[in-house]
C-alpha cells in the first residue's frame, strides 16, 4: 500500500477523521488543500473530498480554515476539478 501524507481533522460534530492530502493548490491567489478521508485501515474512502483554505504561517503547523463563502467554494471546487482532470489515478486502483 502507498503511504500518504495525512492530516487529522476534528469536524464540527467532534468526529475525528484521518485524511490523505491529495494536493495543495492555488485559486484566486489563495492556497487551498484537498483532503480525502481514510477508513480505519488507512485506505481511501469513496465519496467526498474535503476542501479547506490552507494558511502556512508556520511550516510545521499550517492552519486549515473552513470556506464559508459559496462563491469562493465554487471557485475552489472548480480549480480542484481542473487539477483532477490533469491527474492519472489509474495507479490508485491497483492492489
Amino acid at each position: 500500500m502507498d503511504e500518504y501524507m495525512t492530516v487529522t481533522l476534528t469536524l464540527d460534530n467532534d468526529e475525528v477523521v484521518e485524511c490523505a492530502v491529495l494536493t495543495i493548490f492555488s485559486a484566486n491567489g489563495q492556497d487551498y488543500i484537498a483532503l480525502l478521508p481514510l477508513d480505519e485501515k488507512g485506505d481511501p474512502q469513496d465519496g467526498d473530498v474535503y476542501l479547506y483554505r490552507y494558511i502556512e504561517n508556520d511550516p510545521d503547523d499550517p492552519e486549515l480554515e473552513n470556506i464559508e463563502d459559496d462563491d469562493e467554494y465554487e471557485a475552489v471546487a472548480d480549480a480542484f476539478d481542473e487539477w483532477m482532470d490533469t491527474q492519472d489515478f489509474e495507479d490508485l486502483d491497483e492492489e
